[in-house]
């Protein structure tokens, strides 16, 4: 298994393509929320895509979004996925854990937002995020954010 982090451009056609139509059967398909995934801020330079690969299947995948992305001091983890066919093995814990090491690389001490699916939210809580705010609905899905305060 190999971990890339890469950015948008970077990615090759194949492997781009492998993403987003993994993207699309998780978020589009298999949630059953029709939306439109290709929204822009993938092309943006502050946003990383890391994803795991054996060979070229993709067996998970994140996009990590540094500040100036969605607000000029917050990095965001979103787009968390893993293959239908490779849940169960612990994957989601190792890229969300790879993802925090490298967003906490990538930017400093700044801390790690996300939008978390409310029956997740213990497994990001094992991770040590906690959430902020209200419950709120995103495209049908009930959602909370929640926040990891890194060090410096």
């Amino acid at each position: 298994m190999e971990w890339q982090l890469s950015r948008f451009d970077e990615l090759g056609a194949a492997r781009l393509y492998r993403m987003l139509a993994l993207r699309s059967a998780v978020f589009v398909v298999e949630q059953d929320c029709a939306y439109q995934d290709l929204d822009g801020l993938d092309l943006h330079p502050q946003v990383r895509h890391l994803n795991l690969w054996q060979g070229e299947q993709l067996l998970a995948g994140a996009r990590l979004l540094g500040p100036g992305v969605l607000a000029p001091d917050q990095v965001w983890i979103g787009r968390v996925m893993v293959a239908p066919a490779q849940r169960g093995r612990g994957l989601a814990r190792s890229l969300m854990r790879r993802a925090m090491a490298e967003a906490g690389r990538l930017w400093p001490g700044q801390p790690l937002w996300l939008g978390a699916q409310v029956y997740v939210l213990d497994f990001y809580a094992s991770l040590g995020f906690v959430p902020v705010g209200e419950e709120y609905l995103e495209d049908g899905i009930p959602h909370r954010r929640m926040m990891f305060a890194c060090s410096a």
